[in-house]
């Protein structure tokens, strides 16, 4: 599974804005539903009203780049760029072991 965490940054409460209308157009749920897709929501930081997280997560490369060919791009990069965002991203790559056992006994169920 590959995992990757885009913060988008803007001004006046233009990221949160900029999340909202991905909800409210259907779109997020337009990219739930992709084949591939494992994971696709937003967190807002405690210490940065500015910024939106997305934690985003796929199968494997290959529903990453379907998703990237799909016409949702354009409708996402529009509405960066109507809500003048800026990102930063970071990509991780599950290595599909689970939590192991010694960081266990730091999980509370």
């Amino acid at each position: 599974m590959i995992t990757v965490n885009i913060y988008y940054s803007g001004s006046d409460g233009n990221a949160k804005r900029f999340a909202g209308e991905m909800i409210s157009s259907g779109t997020v749920d337009r990219i739930r539903a992709e084949k591939g897709n494992v994971r696709y929501d937003y967190f807002f930081p405690m210490d940065d009203p500015e910024t939106v997280l997305l934690i985003d997560s796929w199968e494997d490369q290959a529903a990453i780049d379907v998703h990237h060919a799909s016409p949702m791009m354009e409708t996402i990069a529009a509405l960066r760029e109507k809500y003048d965002l800026h990102m930063k991203v970071e990509r991780f790559v599950s290595d599909d072991g689970g939590v192991p056992s010694s960081d266990q006994g730091f999980i509370r169920n």
